[in-house]
């Protein structure tokens, strides 16, 4: 637990004391008499902590909900669409300039305004340098939809969240696609 967690449940433990202390003095009072008014005050000090004890009840049930799968997870085996030829745009800062590791990556390979999802592998044991062509297998979520908009030479862009990262054409499609 940080210190900024540990003062706020002290503080949520405090104000739950007064409110408790002021609810006895409100129970105690003659009725219509400043103690009384005073427990109601007391009481109302415990208000702006319901809301964050609600907030932290949703935070909790949010977590404890799984992601779901990817769409490619539920698809298994990489089965490659297309042999591309990709150049990784080189970063604005030189300590973001890294290797991209072995494994698998998602991104959308952009047409104009279309995107297709996709996937791409990094084959074990290598890595790609920014700047550099390298020649990549390609799976596409929806081949029966993309692999006609992606014919031999077609040149494309690679979306990966909200920014373009890198510039693609087509080498040559699978023929069991």
């Amino acid at each position: 637990m940080t210190g900024i967690q540990a003062r706020r449940k002290l503080i949520v433990i405090i104000l739950l004391c007064v409110a408790v202390g002021g609810a006895l003095l409100r129970r105690f009072a003659e009725p219509a008499s400043t103690m009384r008014d005073i427990g109601t005050l007391l009481m109302l000090l415990w208000v702006p902590i319901i809301g964050n004890i609600i907030s932290w009840l949703v935070q909790r049930l949010r977590r404890s909900v799984a992601p779901e799968p990817s769409a490619f997870e539920t698809r298994g085996v990489f089965t490659a669409h297309a042999l591309v030829e990709l150049t990784l745009r080189a970063p604005q800062l030189p300590s973001e300039d890294i290797p991209i590791p072995e494994g698998e990556h998602f991104c959308a390979l952009v047409l104009g305004h279309e995107g297709f999802s996709a996937r791409w592998l990094v084959p074990s044991g290598q890595s790609l340098r920014r700047g550099q062509p390298h020649t990549l297998q390609v799976e596409f979520l929806a081949p029966t939809v993309a692999l006609p908009r992606f014919p031999r030479e077609t040149i494309f862009r690679m979306l990966v969240g909200e920014s373009f990262i890198g510039d693609g054409r087509v080498l040559q499609v699978a023929d069991s696609a």
